[in-house]
This record gives structure tokens, C-alpha cells and sequence, in this order.
């Protein structure tokens, strides 16, 4: 079993060794503002991180009839959220959400003190307000008797793994993800402790992906159905995960995850610490693939399509506020009648902040080219657009680091279901786009974790072939990928000429 832990959803798969999926189970995950002094605080409840997960668990094994057909369990999810937790193993505080702007004071603080290229020499992280370590710096200024009383700082699927087995510790790929740890010892960086004077008893021993940690004992056996005893696995980062089954940890095959974010990754056989990475928004990262890291880059993607179907494509009729019910299916054909360039529309695709290949956290969206004749596709067609030129810049940003070129662009996730963006995807990169027949790439990855940990597979490699799909290959059209070529340079001009609009506009208005 893979075990999901999303921004949208928690789900919990169960596949066989050839990576068919025998039964599913998923339940929505719930943002929160508790606050109302600070509406613009989110989180995550504890209680509804568990309890979906656990129902979720629960769908899945009532599919499948017998729990001890489930040989082991792993967790894979997002990177940054964590929780405190006391001797006791209680909760303390609910998770901080990476969607909660909080920690811009610490931000701003590590900055001055730490510096982003001291961050990056040793733990390959850029400077981001979500990592982990500004929300404990955030914890000590703002909630001290809570850090006082913490034993752990539990990341979101160390949390899920200890309410499993009862046992405190994460992976390396999830350690990557504090700003805390060494990426060439692979271990708590004393350095960045001592810097940001967080105290490294704070933090969970780190241990290699696809190593057992235990048992389901008998009080998460009661929660969700597992059979008591199951072993669980060391699972990992979530896109991490994704590349397992897609052979996306093999030099010279870049993975394109596309959902709530999109990244662009590739593996390395050590960690590759150059400053130009840096400087792009790159994050070094031990992969979940042993002895292997990762190089990749992200920023945020779907949540602006989302943002878009609320606001421009109400049903007819509707009122404001009501929830849309115009289907995708529709939205996408209008954009797929929009001729590339989309009429002039061009989208600067950075509503939440730039974070790679270009880092400013205050650059804005930009819609720029209306006229009155973009209709409502234009628009869509446009923020399409936006994102696959990122993604081009990104790729071209990951490129420049490895020794290996790369030879191959293999994408997953809940976009790749959608035809027309993959050819546009493929017309604006210009090389070929392979989409493999997986299912949840994240959840099998972390299930090939499992059966590793347990001997079903021998390595990620034999567990590749067992499991691997061949799917649909977008080849680009040549003439439509000459014209993107030539507009890049329009695109490429947006950033620098709104920036100091931007800066403003986010000065004045940001929370």
C-alpha cells in the first residue's frame, strides 16, 4: 500500500508487484483559518489529516476483503508541513499549512543572518517561508512554552508513519526539505543548527527511503483497517516517489510532475551544490532512490486553472459565489479553438510568487494583450500558455547542472490526463513529452518503497521493469514549436518589465 498525503486529497492505493491497483481509497484534505485575527493563517487539523487518511485506509482494505494480503506500507506527500508533538506523542500545535505567509518575519531574519548561499551549500535548499525551520523559528517567537513542551517536530508523513508504529523519525528526502540537513554527510547539518540556533533534539533520526521502521500497532489497526503487525516502510517526498516507476532516477530522464505544483527533476549520483542552481530557484534533495539525489525545481501550477474556473467560467445564471459546475471537458475545448499565441494573450504565471527558474516571492500575476476580441478560451489558452513557457525556462534552468543531458521528458500526474495541454506542452518545449500508462505515480512510488523494504523487490531498478507502462508519446508540431520559439522572447520580457509594478502592488496589498 502507498499512502498519499495531498493538498487536495489523501488516498491510500494498493497495487500488486506488477503495479496494477487492486483497491483505492481517498478523502478530501481540509485547509483551515482558526484565526480570525489572521484569516490569512492556514492549517492543517491533525484530527483531519489522521482521520481522513484513516478512513481513506479503511475504503481501500474493504475493497480488497483480507488486510494481511497487504504485505507492507509506505507514506509518501508534501514536503514542508509539520507539527509539534510531546513526550506523550500529543499534537501540540496543527500543522502549518505551505499556503500560510506567517513566517515572513523569520524569512526575512534567515536572510539577514544565515543567507541563501550558506543555506544552499550544505542542505541544497533555496530560501523559501515554507521550510520547516522558519516555522519552528516562528513556534519559538510566537508560541514558546509549546516549543518548550515539544519532543519532535514530526513532518506531515513522519506524523502519519508515528501514528502508525509509534516510532519517531523521517527519511532523507524529507529531511532535504527543512533546511536543516547536509547533503554530502546526509545528516543534521550542526552548522545551520548553530546559525539558526534551533535545537537539533528537536528533529527525528534520519534514515535511508524503503527502511522499515516497524509495525501497525494495534490502535492504528483498529483506525483503518490494517491487519495489527504490518510492517511499514520508509516512504518519501512525493514527486520523489513519482519517479520510481517511471524510471525517472536514471541519469538522463527528466521527470515533469504537473498538478498543484509543477516541478521539473532530474537524479544525480551525488549532490550538485553550484551556486547558478541557486540562483534559479533549484533544490538539491536525497532522492528516495538509494545512494542517488535529485536536482529540481518547482512552482506553483493547477491553482491558477482552479482560479480561473471560478472566476470566468460560472454557469449561466449562477450567482456569485456559487460553486461552479462548468466541466473541464468544455473549458478545454473552447481553449483548444484558440490559436496558439492565443490572440496576444500572454500570462506571467507567478500568482503565487516566482520560485523558479526566476525566485521573487512578491511577483504577481500579469495577464497583459487584451483586446475585445479574446474571449473567454484566449484567456484559459493563455494561462496554459504561461505555464508551459515556465516550464520551458525550467527544464532549460535544470539542464545547465547535470553532466548528462537530458534525453527524455517523462510526465505524470493529474494534468497529463488532459490532451491538449500535453500537446502544448510538447510544442513549446519542442521535444517529445512520454506519458506513462501509471496509475498515481506518488502512491506506487511509495508502495515500491514498501516492497523493497520487505524484500519483493530486490532494488527501484527490478521494481521499474516489474511495474513500468508504456503510455502516450506527445510529439511536437514543428511549426507550431517554431512560433513558440520566436515569441519566447516576449514572454521573457514580462518579469523584468512589471517587476517594479509588482513589487508595489504587493507592498501596498499584501496581507
Amino acid at each position: 500500500m502507498g499512502i498519499d498525503l495531498g493538498s487536495t486529497s489523501l488516498k491510500a492505493l494498493v497495487y500488486d508487484l506488477e503495479g496494477n491497483c487492486l483497491s483505492s481509497g481517498s478523502r478530501p484534505t481540509e485547509r483551515f483559518h482558526p484565526n480570525p485575527r489572521h484569516p490569512e493563517w492556514t492549517v492543517w487539523e491533525p484530527e483531519q489529516i489522521w482521520g481522513g487518511t484513516a478512513a481513506a485506509i479503511r475504503e481501500a482494505v474493504a475493497k480488497l476483503g483480507d488486510p494481511r494480503q497487504i504485505r507492507a506500507v509506505a507514506v509518501t506527500g508534501m514536503g514542508m508541513d509539520g507539527l509539534p508533538v510531546d513526550a506523550a506523542g500529543r499534537w501540540l500545535y496543527p500543522f502549518i499549512s505551505w499556503h500560510d505567509p506567517r513566517t515572513a518575519p523569520q524569512f526575512q531574519w534567515w536572510q539577514k543572518h544565515v543567507g541563501g548561499a550558506k543555506v544552499f551549500s550544505i542542505g541544497g535548499n533555496p530560501l523559501w517561508m515554507i521550510h520547516p525551520a522558519l516555522r519552528i523559528l516562528w513556534m519559538a517567537e510566537n508560541e514558546p512554552e509549546i516549543l518548550r513542551r515539544t519532543d519532535k517536530w514530526l513532518l506531515i508523513e513522519d506524523f502519519l508513519n508515528f501514528l502508525l508504529t509509534g516510532r519517531r523519525v523521517t527519511d532523507y528526502s524529507m529531511a532535504s526539505c527543512t533546511m536543516l540537513f547536509d547533503q554530502r554527510r546526509l545528516a543534521w547539518s550542526e552548522e545551520l543548527l548553530g546559525l539558526s540556533g534551533i535545537d537539533g533534539r528537536l528533529l527525528c533520526e534520519a534514515l535511508p527511503s524503503g527502511t522499515p521502521i516497524g509495525a501497525v500497532q494495534a490502535s492504528a489497526a483498529r483506525a483503518t483497517g490494517l491487519a495489527e503487525g504490518t510492517p511499514v516502510v520508509l516512504g518519501g517526498h512525493d514527486h520523489l516517489c513519482g519517479a520510481l516507476p517511471v524510471g525517472a532516477f536514471q541519469p538522463g530522464v527528466v521527470l515533469n510532475v504537473i498538478g498543484t505544483w509543477e516541478t521539473v527533476m532530474t537524479a544525480t549520483a551525488g549532490p550538485v551544490l553550484k551556486d547558478e542552481l541557486r540562483l534559479s530557484g533549484m533544490t538539491v534533495q536525497a532522492h528516495v532512490a538509494r545512494g542517488s539525489h535529485a536536482i529540481w525545481g518547482g512552482s506553483v501550477c493547477s491553482e491558477m486553472l482552479e482560479w480561473y474556473r471560478r472566476q470566468f467560467a460560472q454557469p449561466s445564471g449562477a450567482t456569485q459565489g456559487v460553486a461552479n459546475n462548468v466541466p473541464w471537458d468544455q473549458l478545454l475545448a473552447e481553449a483548444a479553438a484558440s490559436p496558439p499565441g492565443a490572440r496576444g494573450v500572454m500570462f506571467l504565471p507567478h500568482m503565487s510568487g516566482a520560485a523558479c527558474p526566476i525566485v521573487d516571492p512578491r511577483s504577481l500575476g500579469v495577464l497583459v494583450g487584451l483586446s475585445a476580441t479574446a474571449g473567454r478560451g484566449d484567456l484559459l489558452r493563455a494561462i496554459i500558455e504561461g505555464l508551459d513557457y515556465q516550464s520551458f525556462e525550467m527544464v532549460a534552468a535544470l539542464a545547465a547542472a547535470p553532466d548528462r543531458p537530458p534525453e527524455r521528458l517523462v510526465a505524470v500526474g493529474g494534468a497529463t490526463r488532459n490532451g491538449f495541454w500535453m500537446q502544448n506542452k510538447a510544442d513549446m518545449l519542442g521535444r517529445p513529452v512520454e506519458v506513462p500508462a501509471v496509475e498515481e505515480a506518488s502512491p506506487l512510488g511509495a508502495a515500491i518503497l514498501a516492497g523493497i523494504g520487505v524484500g519483493l523487490y530486490r532494488d527501484e531498478h527490478e521494481a521499474y521493469h516489474r511495474v513500468c507502462r508504456p503510455g502516450k508519446t506527445y510529439l511536437p508540431d514543428d511549426s507550431v514549436a517554431q512560433r513558440y520559439a520566436q515569441w519566447r522572447s516576449i514572454y521573457r520580457e514580462l518579469y523584468p518589465a512589471t517587476r517594479p509594478i509588482s513589487h508595489q502592488l504587493f507592498e501596498v496589498f499584501s496581507p
